[in-house]
């Protein structure tokens, strides 16, 4: 069989969600979705391998057995018995592997929920280190998402058909791993699109990520942390990031990502998107960053090299009233206002940043950059202690969850007492809100945009309507608002008019018109002649 095309493959696993559109709302069957395509994958690897040991070993099952123990996933057997209650005497009704294709072949059982979630819960059973948890906010018996048993059999019979496909099959002899991450942050992509607000909890658009981890420059050796990491793809771009900055294909993969994300079914999606680049070794954590993080050594925060964020925008309810006795003093420079975090995600990111060398690149709504109160101290001492390199301003609609236009922030701890940029005094300001690709829903940017921003920032040159170097001083005079037009002048003047021409226009319009009129009025007597 022939390679695997990505297109195929993604046009294969969209279609596969036609089962549940129109049915179930996309913000819920997305889970469904990427958990069947992880359960083909790990199914198809496993398969593979099977085949390969099978070619060594002929018929030594043992031997088989024991080299597929050793694989990065397990998929142990399934035995289903029933106990007779009077004698005590446990038949067994079926034994199967714990693939997707031993479900395939049950697909018309009457209890193909259960069979599933089954199945799930044998492969986090014997894969705990790794996959603890990620399965537990799935159901795929659920009367209340997948409707009444007869529907919902029908709907599962139906999903695992369309997996079934010769262009969804998985194995690494035929498809690269590089194809299959693809495919999956394609998804995430297209459920973001459908799934409209509710999107934010676990997506952040493809070049908005691309953007943010160049920003943040991430270089072989790094630890690599995201603490509000959604479904991972900031992660994933970052990794990508130091592979394009490395020298060498054994520095490609010299780092270490970290997560940190609240929503639990979008914590598991981040933990299956990892598997699937093969960052097995990433750690992410299922938390409340702000209130309980899980990313700490000795009662101490981590710190990082590289510290990457989309948090979720003006976050109410955050847990301001437990700030001022945060156990790691991340809010000595103040505490935000409770009905708005993102001055407590972007404390939090600096206070994770190593010390004199660590870089922070967060997007953020423009209210970040204005507001008063809390907000405006905190940002005041951030600029004072020199952290704050660059503000660039995005274009509007980059997101499905909202239209306002975004920002991001880049800190710079090397511009520290004591680190290497301490020199540099001043904040860079790039306007690209103007420049972005028009879609049908949503904006995006392009290469082009990206390389534009990428190389006016690296350069730190003033660009007339487009870029501007502020000195401390003048950041001061403005009573440290970050306002982006206070700093780049876009103001485009209007083209002088000239009354005259105008005039004579006008002029030779209604002569036009008068004359139109005497041919009407000419027709009209013809017509009632």
């Amino acid at each position: 069989m022939n390679k695997i095309e990505q297109k195929d493959i993604n046009n294969a696993a969209w279609a596969a969600c036609d089962t549940f559109r129109g049915v179930v709302d996309p913000a819920q069957y997305k889970d469904y979705i990427l958990v069947m395509l992880f359960l083909k994958y790990i199914s198809d690897v496993w398969q593979d391998h099977y085949e390969e040991y099978r070619k060594q070993y002929g018929d030594d099952e043992v031997r088989i057995q024991r080299k597929l123990e050793r694989d990065r996933f397990v998929l142990p057997m399934v035995k289903l018995t029933e106990k007779n209650t009077e004698t005590g005497i446990e038949t067994v009704l079926d034994e199967f592997p714990a693939t997707y294709y031993s479900l395939y072949d049950r697909r018309s059982a009457a209890n193909i929920g259960e069979l599933i979630n089954i199945v799930l819960d044998h492969i986090e059973e014997n894969n705990k280190s790794k996959l603890e948890g990620v399965f537990r906010n799935i159901d795929f018996n659920s009367e209340a998402n997948l409707g009444r048993t007869k529907d919902r059999n029908k709907r599962l019979k139906t999903l695992l058909e369309d997996f079934n496909k010769p262009q969804l099959s998985m194995k690494p002899s035929l498809v690269s791993e590089d194809v299959i991450g693809n495919t999956y942050i394609y998804l995430i992509e297209r459920f973001a699109s459908d799934s409209g607000k509710k999107a934010g909890e676990f997506f952040t658009p493809l070049k908005v990520t691309e953007l943010v981890a160049r920003l943040a420059g991430p270089k072989p050796g790094d630890r690599i942390c995201d603490p509000a990491c959604g479904s991972g793809g900031l992660l994933i771009q970052a990794a990508k990031e130091v592979a394009r900055n490395a020298d060498s294909s054994q520095e490609k993969r010299n780092f270490a990502l970290f997560g940190q994300e609240s929503n639990g079914s979008t914590w598991a999606l981040c933990r299956m998107n990892m598997f699937l680049h093969s960052f097995d070794s990433a750690r992410v954590e299922w938390c409340d960053t702000l209130n309980s993080p899980l990313l700490v050594e000795n009662d101490r925060l981590m710190k990082f090299n590289c510290v990457v964020a989309n948090p979720p925008f003006s976050l109410d309810k955050w847990g301001a009233e437990n700030a001022e006795s945060d156990q790691y003093n991340r809010f000595w420079r103040g505490v935000p206002p409770k009905s708005k975090g993102d001055w407590a995600f972007i404390s939090h990111m600096v206070e994770t940043a190593l010390e004199k060398q660590g870089r922070v690149a967060v997007v953020v709504p423009h209210g970040v950059l204005f507001r008063g109160a809390a907000e405006g101290r905190i940002r005041q001492k951030m600029i004072e202690e020199n952290l704050l390199d660059a503000v660039i301003g995005l274009p509007g609609n980059l997101f499905p969850t909202t239209n306002i236009p975004v920002a991001i922030l880049v800190f710079d701890r090397s511009r520290e007492k004591g680190g290497v940029r301490e020199h540099c005094k001043n904040v860079f300001f790039v306007d690209a809100s103007r420049e972005f690709v028009s879609g049908k829903n949503m904006n995006t940017l392009s290469e082009a945009h990206i390389g534009k921003i990428m190389e006016t920032y690296a350069a730190r040159a003033e660009e007339e309507k487009y870029a501007h170097v502020a000195e401390f001083a003048e950041i001061k005079e403005n009573d440290f608002n970050l306002n982006i037009p206070r700093y780049v002048d876009t103001f485009e003047e209007e083209e002088e008019i000239d009354i005259d021409v105008v005039q004579k226009e006008i002029d030779d319009l209604e002569k036009e018109l008068a004359a139109v009129r005497v041919k009407m009025a000419e027709k009209l007597k013809e017509i009632q002649r």
